[in-house]
């Protein structure tokens, strides 16, 4: 696991499916444990419903929250930061 993948959940959004448009890291532990059953996709978006699946499944979603924040305050613009 690379860490920018880590950040990867918390700023990219589901491109396809029932959850289209939801941030990785809010998809919700059903829908993660489905890939885990039926196969995760190929590529990069795979590999984040994966890593996203095990946190999930580790009760380790809490580790996103630092990463979330900073990714909400870089999201803002300067003016009111």
């Amino acid at each position: 696991m690379d860490a920018r993948d880590l950040e990867r959940l918390v700023t990219l959004a589901m491109p396809f499916g029932k959850y289209k448009g939801r941030l990785m890291a809010d998809l919700p532990g059903h829908y993660l444990n489905w890939f885990a059953r039926e196969g995760f996709p190929p590529g990069e978006i795979g590999r984040l419903l994966a890593l996203m699946q095990e946190l999930d499944h580790n009760g380790l979603r809490p580790l996103l929250d630092p990463l979330r924040a900073r990714a909400d305050l870089s999201a803002r613009p300067a003016s009111t930061r």
